[in-house]
């Protein structure tokens, strides 16, 4: 069954850019549930697609700074916006920065048809957004906070509020560093902030370990050795996801106590040593029961996109919403056969997707019903494609 057959499926119809990135201007109406952007290296495709990935709490699919989406030429400012037809009808998104009188930028700006929001976050109550991009290509032979990274985002499209949890750990993990850096600090105030470290910690680690669980289970599917995309094993390491076993309030205490107990050597370290922050994703190949790291660079991109299409499966049956797929550059590596099985997965999943690719013969095995379209110089216009020879 498709995650449209169980979940409302929202569609973006329309997309308006005003000084972002490469866009002077862009009014753009969408008509396809599978829809390509082709062009150049350059063009603006990636930029086009990381417009949509606003529509989700956190920076992007890049990562950038805000102020870097500004178009260079322009005041400083851009703004972003959506029409969305969702299931409750049609709704507009925006967001985006601008310059104030004084010169200086204005904080993120979010808004509902029209009407001002407190964060991106609220953006979940329409769409969700997953997303692959060639940055992910080294995921399982990178640093194991590459990992916890990508694992953060695949459970803020589940929960909008995992991402405030992470920075208040964050920001409560450098506040006891802080304290630990003087040479006699206040007790009292470590026990509080190591209470708030535990309490924030342990949550964190049942959230992503109950997104792991589920997750493995879609990614695992049928363990059919044959697929085109091949099945994951995935499991979450570390120490507090441990000692959840004994239950909540059980690992809360002990995270807290091993934070007492390990204050001296988190002084001379810097660092906290134990924590969430330390964790790593695990990730096999099924058929061939082998760490991912020790795969092919191929197997590793078709065991990325397994793992990516059972995300946005996960998003469709936590939500409620399938979500906005975006995919840069995806079928750039993956062979005809793997392109063609691709484009069918996609198709069955019900979401709506944007795809991009430099060469237009990429797409050649979508279906007639997609939507492509030829970037280049600011510009998105339609792409003919050439009838099939007789």
């Amino acid at each position: 069954m498709s995650v449209g057959e169980a979940s409302a499926a929202p569609r973006v119809a329309r997309i308006i850019l005003s000084d972002f990135r490469s866009y002077p201007n862009l009014d753009l109406p969408v008509a396809g549930r599978l829809v390509a952007l082709t062009g150049e290296n350059g063009a603006g495709k990636t930029n086009l697609i990381e417009a949509l990935s606003l529509f989700t709490a956190g920076r992007g699919l890049r990562r950038a700074d805000l102020a870097e989406m500004a178009r260079a030429g322009g005041n400083g400012g851009f703004a972003v916006s959506i029409a969305l037809d969702g299931p409750s009808g049609d709704v507009r998104l925006g967001t985006g920065i601008e310059r104030l009188p004084d010169g200086t930028l204005s904080p993120r700006r979010c808004r509902i048809d029209g009407a001002a929001v407190g964060s991106p976050a609220a953006f979940a109550e329409h769409i969700r957004v997953v997303w692959l991009t060639p940055a992910l290509d080294a995921i399982f032979t990178g640093a194991a906070g590459d990992r916890r990274r990508f694992l953060d985002r695949l459970v803020l499209a589940i929960d909008a509020r995992h991402g405030s949890r992470v920075s208040a750990y964050e920001r409560a993990l450098r506040g006891r560093n802080r304290l630990l850096e003087e040479p006699q600090p206040d007790r009292a105030w470590l026990d509080g902030i190591e209470t708030e470290i535990a309490t924030l910690g342990v949550e964190i680690a049942r959230v992503r370990s109950g997104a792991v669980e589920r997750l493995a289970v879609l990614a695992a599917g049928a363990r059919d050795d044959d697929a085109p995309f091949p099945w994951a094993d995935l499991t979450i390491e570390g120490t507090v996801e441990a000692m959840l076993a004994e239950g909540e309030a059980a690992a809360t205490e002990r995270f807290r106590a091993a934070l007492r107990d390990a204050r001296p050597r988190d002084a001379a370290a810097g660092r906290a040593l134990i924590g969430p922050h330390t964790s790593d994703l695990k990730v096999r190949h099924g058929p061939k029961d082998v760490a991912a790291e020790r795969a092919s660079t191929g197997e590793q991109k078709a065991l990325l996109v397994g793992i990516v299409l059972a995300h946005a499966r996960l998003v469709a049956a936590a939500s409620g919403l399938a979500p906005l797929v975006l995919l840069d550059e995806v079928a750039a590596h993956l062979d005809r056969r793997r392109r063609a099985a691709l484009f069918e997965a996609l198709d069955a999943l019900g979401s709506q997707v944007f795809m991009t690719g430099a060469d237009p013969a990429l797409f050649g095995e979508l279906p007639s019903s997609a939507e492509i379209f030829m970037v280049g110089a600011g510009r998105i216009e339609p792409f003919v494609r050439e009838a099939p020879a007789s």
